[in-house]
């Protein structure tokens, strides 16, 4: 009998894994415009992060953020109609696939600009604090982002005042085309020690040690041990962007991209189910992407003279506006 734990993380990373591959097919059809930026080979890290969290923590996340949405539980139809432009989407289309974002689920948004989660999170979660309760905040990321200063801003305030945020470096070993040896000085824990925070590094395309070594940082932060952070190394198997489809950028050795892509995250986990349930899953992802596909592509296209409207959460309509 496999393990239910190991069954739901399973779960995710070929939810997500097979939302994206969804996603790149409404790219090339026209259906999503302007192209995203795909987290294939990625999925470990969204899955074992919020696997680790409560239901009322928060995330926010990045550019390349799909994973992190749909891992904290935002509904895949209304995310593939917001990526779709459409009315029903998440943010009735106007978020679309960089700031698409769920309250309800606790996911504060990805995000378009490197590095911002950090400091939104940091802000979000010491307000929360504020309030009262225990709330834990994750804030993904990039290693593109660790030179940002925003970030490291955000390092020090989280540090002196004990916030408890997660920093996870999702380092995928470039930004954009920029390999990471190429672009930091020192070392991405490095940074964190510097502040005073814990760093540690995981393997990343283990979902199940992503999960351990978040929940023992989760607990930590949780009971008042302030932030830390962790670099969970990666490889993105796809383009940086779906535009190198066509424009094949050659920036990766090909010997490079086949050892990345030896290790996948939908394996190792999948690896860990009997053949019963990994076909059940995978069964039960297709039904519930068929139907997101079929949901997104029937929701209207919001009405351009809608185009100033909620912008402001007052419900204050932009001047100009309607």
């Amino acid at each position: 009998m496999t393990d239910p734990e190991e069954v739901r993380l399973y779960r995710t990373v070929r939810l997500i894994r097979r939302f994206e591959e969804r996603a790149i097919g409404l790219v090339r059809s026209g259906h999503i415009v302007g192209g995203i930026h795909p987290y294939l080979g990625q999925e470990g890290i969204a899955a074992g992060v919020c696997a680790a969290l409560r239901a009322d923590d928060v995330v926010a996340g990045t550019h390349r953020g799909h994973g992190h949405v749909l891992a904290k539980g935002a509904d895949p139809a209304r995310m593939l109609a917001e990526l779709c432009g459409r009315e029903n989407g998440l943010n009735r289309g106007r978020g679309g696939s960089m700031h698409a974002a769920d309250f309800g689920v606790g996911v504060l948004g990805a995000n378009a600009i490197v590095g911002a989660s950090g400091a939104i999170m940091t802000g979000a979660v010491w307000a929360a604090r504020r309030r009262g309760g225990d709330v834990v905040g994750v804030s993904f990321f990039g290693d593109g982002a660790v030179n940002e200063g925003m970030l490291l801003e955000a390092f020090n305030l989280a540090a002196l005042w004990r916030v408890p945020v997660l920093f996870v470096c999702e380092n995928n070993g470039y930004a954009t085309t920029m390999p990471v040896d190429g672009a930091v000085a020192g070392t991405i824990t490095g940074r964190a020690e510097a502040f005073g925070m814990p760093a540690s590094v995981v393997d990343g395309q283990d979902p199940e040690a992503v999960r351990a070594v978040t929940a023992a940082a989760v607990a930590r932060m949780r009971a008042g041990g302030g932030p830390e952070l962790i670099e969970a190394r990666t490889y993105r198997f796809d383009a940086h962007h779906t535009f190198e489809h066509a424009v094949r950028l050659d920036y990766r050795p090909p010997d490079e991209v086949a050892r990345g892509r030896s290790r996948d995250p939908v394996e190792i986990a999948g690896a860990r189910l009997s053949d019963a349930d990994r076909a059940a899953v995978d069964a039960e992802v297709e039904t519930t992407l068929d139907a997101a596909v079929e949901f997104a592509l029937a929701g209207p296209e919001p009405d351009p003279a809608d185009a100033l409207a909620y912008l402001y959460a007052s419900g204050l309509t932009a001047r100009g506006g309607g």
